[in-house]
């Protein structure tokens, strides 16, 4: 039996804490900017992890495997959180706010977040060994999130 490492135990509490919080999240959010702030904080997250495999496509950081797969199940395990926090009242026209569009199209925005998912769990499942396997892997889903981006929040 192995002993598990600091980085299982923080994957495992963080999966934990997702399928926790991701079930009655809806019902937790008692003003809609509790929805947006809960939203906001699942994309930081999901920005910080995905952007460090970024850095390396880019190759502005060093190619890491272990590095690259352990950020891309953080990515998958968090992409179905932020949108338990698309609730009715939370469109903003401020920049980088939700467009009123995520309402009035809402089949086409889940259909969006469904890609995305579906695209880093992709992610995660290649476990890249090399930099231009990640870069296989990271662009489709990279394109997801610019796509949803360009539909649905204010530039």
């Amino acid at each position: 039996m192995t002993t598990p490492t600091k980085q299982h135990l923080t994957l495992a509490l963080l999966c934990l804490s997702a399928w926790a919080t991701s079930l009655p999240a809806q019902a937790q959010f008692q003003k809609p900017e509790d929805a947006v702030k809960y939203r906001k904080a699942a994309f930081t997250l999901m920005g910080s992890h995905f952007g460090r495999m970024g850095a390396m496509v880019q190759g502005r950081a060093p190619f890491d495997a272990a590095a690259a797969a352990s950020n891309a199940d953080i990515v998958a395990n968090l992409s179905r959180l932020p949108f338990h926090g698309f609730v009715e009242g939370t469109a903003s026209k401020e920049k980088g706010g939700a467009k009123a569009e995520i309402w009035s199209e809402r089949a086409k925005f889940d259909e969006a977040a469904k890609k995305m998912q579906d695209e880093v769990a992709k992610l995660a499942a290649a476990k890249p060994a090399t930099v231009e396997q990640l870069k296989a892997s990271f662009g489709p889903a990279a394109s997801t999130c610019k796509s949803c981006h360009d539909s649905f929040r204010n530039e």
